[in-house]
């Protein structure tokens, strides 16, 4: 096997859990729990769904606390994204696993 096939093969094994940390970096970013619980605002569990978080943008004046919610949604859209990333990158990565070991 040439060395730039072993080189390819070890960033596509890396490339899923590379997408998977960055996706838990931004999981840890958005704290939209925090900042209900900030601004005296009870929910239920340490994970706010997004429509909750967009009804309190359009309905709360204080422009400090939309700019927060504005950016832990931001957050939320980006962890999603990585995620889906992560789980997409996974099939080729074996398929090519695969495809390498019995081509050798």
């Amino acid at each position: 096997m040439s060395e730039l096939t072993e080189y390819l093969l070890a960033i596509a094994l890396c490339s899923p859990l590379f997408f998977f940390i960055v996706a838990v970096g931004f999981r840890l970013l958005d704290n939209s729990a925090s900042l209900f619980l900030d601004n005296e605002i009870l929910v239920d569990s340490s994970y706010v769904s997004g429509d909750l978080i967009r009804e309190h943008i359009e309905s709360t004046e204080d422009f400090k606390l939309k700019r927060s919610l504005k950016r832990a949604l931001t957050f939320r859209k980006l962890h999603n994204f990585f995620m889906i990333l992560a789980v997409i990158s996974l099939p080729p990565v074996i398929i090519a696993c695969f495809l390498v070991t019995f081509i050798a």
